[in-house]
């Protein structure tokens, strides 16, 4: 749990919400696309939809 924790702080997430959404979303996320879950492509893919939104 602490590497999860420290993985997210490294790429510059907020490791509480990061580990809330992938925990909600895992059960469902296709295995092919596991790597969208990873901190560094999670925090991509929110700013895209952030900007989206604005």
């Amino acid at each position: 749990m602490l590497s999860l924790i420290y993985a997210g702080k490294l790429n510059d997430v907020d490791p509480r919400a990061w580990l809330v959404d992938v925990l909600a979303r895992i059960a469902d996320h296709p295995a092919s696309r596991l790597h969208e879950l990873l901190p560094w492509h999670w925090k991509a893919a929110r700013t895209t939809t952030t900007a989206d939104v604005a």
